[in-house]
C-alpha cells in the first residue's frame, strides 16, 4: 500500500508542475482563481460535449459504413 505522505507529497509535487507550466506562479490569488475556475469550467464543457454526441458520431459513422460496405459475411455465402 502506497505510503499516504508520499502520496500527498506526489500531489503536490504535480500541482507545483502546473503553476509552473501554465504560469499560475505569477499570478495573485484572485487571478489564480480566476484562471482555475475559467479552465475548469472549458475542461467541464468538453467533457459533456464529448460524453453527448461522441455515442451519437460513432453510431452514425457505424451506419454510414455499414451501407457502404454491406454486410460481408452474407455475400460470401452467397457465392
Amino acid at each position: 500500500m502506497m505510503n499516504l505522505k508520499s502520496m500527498k507529497d506526489y500531489l503536490a509535487w504535480l500541482y507545483y508542475q502546473y503553476t509552473l507550466i501554465s504560469c499560475c506562479a505569477v499570478l495573485e490569488p484572485w487571478e489564480r482563481s480566476m484562471f482555475n475556475t475559467i479552465l475548469l469550467t472549458i475542461l467541464g464543457m468538453v467533457v459533456y460535449t464529448a460524453y453527448v454526441f461522441i455515442p451519437i458520431h460513432i453510431r452514425l459513422a457505424w451506419e454510414f459504413f455499414s451501407e457502404i460496405f454491406g454486410d460481408q459475411s452474407t455475400a460470401s455465402v452467397s457465392n
